[in-house]
């Protein structure tokens, strides 16, 4: 008996079967070919950043700034001579010295020492706020501008309303209505959430409504790409330039709301360390011992610009109007 060859190939209902799905494939292939040189990521982020450092060297300089300012919080128990709250009333308000960098306060605290656990504060406040209001502002954001109908109408009042109230007085606002509670810093961090969505979200909407009737959206869309998956891989990801500069404009303006905060009284409460709760503490010496006022408000001026300089700086780089200008 002659042996039959065993047939390899895929049979005729097989082969029929599979080509709508490699050709299903094939497409998403093609799409995310696409949609990598429409996000631009063969042009490199990194190099964007390298540009701008080569162009900007007062961006560079505050980068440089503000992660010295985070390697002195994150090692202000090693760094700091003294305890945040060790106190030496035989050494009570002391001129700047050797033993004393920027002096003494009231109850013979070390200023230098709670200037660096005070970083903590408004590092922590400034930064993680708006990371949660940002999350915020793009879901929203994204809901409002794909979507689009009473869901935008609805999303876009809200953020109107927001938006009409002054920043600070609304912080102000939930900060007395969250008091009762106690933790100033749980309701300092509740407080900025809530008030710094809106901007983030007019921001992606409009990019939203802009990348929602492109080519390559529109492909996901005819071949069945579910929506969620279009806003946050397909729409998203071109946001992210405007978003890292939005980041960099907010972290500034929520350490300067803590500050007036905890100055005015309702932030940060004794005996924790804050920039702006030193400056409250030491407004009574202002004439006999500047310093004391001097030094937080120094660090908190300092930083402020940091942020600022560097939010400009990414902003001539990742922006693309300004690059078109």
């Amino acid at each position: 008996m002659s042996d039959r060859k065993k047939q390899t190939g895929p049979t005729p209902g097989n082969q029929n079967a599979a080509e709508p799905k490699n050709r299903i494939f094939g497409k998403e292939e093609a799409l995310s070919e696409e949609l990598a040189s429409d996000i631009g990521e063969k042009d490199g982020l990194l190099e964007e950043l390298l540009r701008m450092c080569r162009q900007n060297r007062l961006a560079a300089f505050s980068a440089l700034v503000i992660l010295l300012i985070i390697l002195m919080a994150v090692f202000a128990p090693v760094i700091a001579p003294y305890k945040e709250a060790e106190q030496d009333l035989m050494a009570r308000l002391q001129a700047p010295s050797m033993a004393h960098i920027f002096g003494t306060d009231e109850l013979g605290r070390d200023v230098f020492s709670r200037i660096l656990y005070g970083s903590r504060v408004s590092l922590i406040v400034g930064i993680f706020p708006s990371i949660i209001s940002l999350l915020i502002g793009i879901v929203l954001g994204l809901t409002a501008g794909y979507f689009r109908g009473w869901v935008d109408y609805v999303i876009m009042r809200l953020a109107d309303i927001m938006l009409s109230f002054p920043s600070l007085l609304l912080t102000m606002v939930i900060m007395y209505t969250l008091g009762r509670f106690g933790n100033s810093i749980v309701c300092i961090f509740i407080a900025l959430s809530l008030v710094g969505w809106a901007s983030v979200a007019r921001v992606v909407r409009s990019h939203t409504l802009s990348l929602k009737e492109t080519e390559y959206v529109e492909a996901a869309r005819s071949i069945g790409v579910s929506n969620r998956k279009i806003m946050f891989r397909h729409i998203l990801p071109n946001c992210i330039p405007s978003l890292i500069v939005l980041y960099t404009l907010s972290v500034p303006s929520s350490i300067l709301s803590e500050s007036t905060l905890s100055f005015l009284g309702i932030g940060v409460q004794p005996p924790a360390a804050s920039w702006g709760l030193m400056v409250n503490q030491s407004k009574q010496f202002l004439f006999s011992q500047p310093w004391l006022a001097l030094a937080p408000s120094l660090a908190i001026m300092i930083i402020v610009l940091a942020f600022n300089f560097l939010g400009d700086g990414l902003r001539d780089v990742l922006d693309p109007y300004m690059k078109t200008q």
